[in-house]
């Protein structure tokens, strides 16, 4: 494998796992929206 191909294989692992623990984080310090617009029920109403 030639030092290009290798480098370039390192940049794309840090991209790829540093984009997945940067989501980690995000959604581990804001989980939920705090508030949501109406709406969105889940019922079925009869035609």
């Amino acid at each position: 494998m030639s030092a290009a191909a290798m480098t370039l294989m390192v940049v794309v692992m840090v991209v790829i796992w540093g984009g997945l623990v940067a989501s980690i984080m995000f959604l581990s310090r804001r989980p939920e929206a705090a508030d949501m617009p109406p709406g969105g029920e889940d019922t079925q109403v009869p035609d």
